[in-house]
This record gives structure tokens, C-alpha cells and sequence, in this order.
């Protein structure tokens, strides 16, 4: 089956992923698909090096199984039970699985016990993005100026904040960052926490791993996008070069979408005259 080419000259991809300063190797993984317009980031955890077992599984099937979903699904559709999208399932699903397998790889390969990775996942379709995320790794979006987080982490720092034992800027102040309450290949199954948002012209979507944020203000990642955003290549070698200038103390990946143009989707006669009723 051919693939859904609407996206080409609709969205700029652009992608960097880099070990950093003191890491001796690289667990993150990163995977594109412009075809369907996927972005798959994974920061994977775990002793003797599994982390990048973790993180590789993650992309690798997350990429496959949403390719094969975007194929197969009427990527327009609302799901009746959920109200979600059923691009948004089909990307749910995907995550749910990578976690099943990484978890039974877990379980079944001795060097590869305890490992886990975080995950943050968009997929582009009719004028909308659908974003998955389980722990910390990221998603944020420049629209109009504003820069926003669009995913919350899921770690402990972040439930203080939420139960008011932190303020936001001493969070950001914090040391303890990074202990997540939510990994995928950990436990059986995982939370996945999903969300749809509506897609505008010259929307900038960043995702990216903890080595980012922890390492780089929210105000200098806003201000590096919008003076760099001609390229997104340079943006995203620009704030990789940042969080290596304040210490580099993690791996550190950078996936990145310039909305170009409306992408919404060709709407069948069916569609249209049922439209009409509504």
C-alpha cells in the first residue's frame, strides 16, 4: 500500500541527537517518518548500556506499528467509545506494545534487567497532532510567540508541584529531578498519557529528552527557536550546543516540526453530506 504523501511541503522535520559531556554512551533513540508525520523520541534507562535496548525497541515499534495503523485507519474518524481520534489510539496502542516488549525482554534477557525507557511520541494528520508521552521527555509548541509545555512529566518533582510542596521555580531549581513514576518496560502494562491539539500555520513543535530542559531555561530553548527558526536544523544543533555549553550532563535529543501550510484531509462525499446533518 502506497503511503498518505499529503504531508510532503505541509511540515519541516528536522532531528539531532547527541551522547553530551559526560554520558560514554548515547541511550536516547529518535525515529521519523515525514511520510505519516511521526516523531518517536526515547531517553532509555537501565545498567550495562540496556537503556538503548529500551529506547531502540521503543522507536522501532512505535514507528512500525503507527505506519501500519496509519495505512489501515481512517485517520479522520472519532472513535465512538473513547471520543479520541483513531489516530491517537492507533498511536496509544503503539506505545502500549512497546512497553509489553520491552518488559518481556526485560524479563527474559539477563544484561537487559531493570532497563526502561521514557517516551514522547506526534503524530500530524488533518490539521491536528496527536502526542503521546509516558515520563519525562517532552513535547512543547511556539505559536504567535507564546511557547508553551504541552505535556506534563510524570515524576515525583512534578506531583509535589501539583499537590503545592513546590512552586514551579523552585522545581526548576531542583536537584531531584529525575526520579519518573512512569517508564515504559517497568511494569506490564503503562499508563500512556495521550492528547489531541489542533494544528496552525507556522505552529513549531520541539520534542525532546530531559537532557534538554534540565540543562537549558524554558526561556533560552523559546528564545533559540525563534531566532533560528529559518532552519530547523540550526535550531536544533543550536540547543543541543547549549545544553552541552551548561554541562552536558545527559544524552540529549531534539525532534522538531515547522507547520508549513494547512495539511487538513480530502473529505469524502460520504463525509460532507453526513457534515451537513450534524
Amino acid at each position: 500500500m502506497s503511503k498518505d504523501k499529503s504531508l510532503r511541503g505541509k511540515i519541516k522535520f528536522a532531528e539531532i541527537t547527541h551522547t553530551g559531556k559526560v554520558r560514554e554512551h548515547n541511550e536516547d533513540a529518535i525515529g521519523l517518518d515525514t511520510d505519516i508525520g511521526l516523531l518517536v523520541l526515547a531517553d532509555g534507562m537501565g545498567g550495562y548500556n540496556a537503556g538503548e535496548v529500551a529506547s531502540g525497541i521503543a522507536v522501532q515499534t512505535i514507528t512500525e506499528l503507527a505506519a501500519a495503523g496509519a495505512v489501515r485507519e481512517d485517520r479522520n474518524d472519532t472513535d465512538p467509545t473513547t471520543g479520541l481520534m483513531r489516530q491517537t489510539i492507533v498511536l496509544r496502542d503503539a506505545v502500549a506494545r512497546s512497553n509489553k516488549i520491552i518488559y518481556q525482554t526485560a524479563q527474559s534477557q539477563s544484561h537487559c534487567e531493570g532497563m526502561g525507557t521514557t517516551l514522547v511520541t506526534a503524530m500530524f494528520y488533518d490539521d491536528k497532532v496527536s502526542i503521546a508521552h509516558v515520563g519525562d521527555s517532552r513535547a512543547y509548541r511556539l505559536r504567535g510567540g507564546q511557547f508553551e509545555q504541552l505535556t506534563m512529566d510524570h515524576s515525583l518533582l512534578q506531583e509535589l508541584v501539583d499537590r503545592g510542596f513546590y512552586s514551579e521555580e523552585e522545581a526548576q531549581r531542583s536537584t531531584n529531578r529525575n526520579y519518573v513514576t512512569r517508564a515504559l518496560g517497568v511494569e506490564p502494562t503503562v499508563e500512556v498519557e495521550v492528547q489531541e491539539f489542533e494544528v496552525l500555520p507556522d505552529d513549531i513543535y520541539l520534542l525532546c529528552s530531559d537532557g534538554l530542559p534540565d540543562m537549558v531555561e524554558d526561556e533560552d530553548i523559546h528564545l533559540t527557536i525563534s531566532t533560528f527558526n529559518a532552519s530547523l536544523d540550526v535550531v536544533g544543533q543550536q540547543l543541543v550546543d547549549l545544553a552541552n555549553d551548561h554541562g552536558g550532563r545527559d544524552n540529549v535529543s531534539v525532534q522538531l516540526a515547522q507547520v508549513i501550510d494547512s495539511f487538513a484531509a480530502k473529505k469524502g462525499l460520504l463525509t460532507r453530506l453526513t457534515g451537513m446533518f450534524r
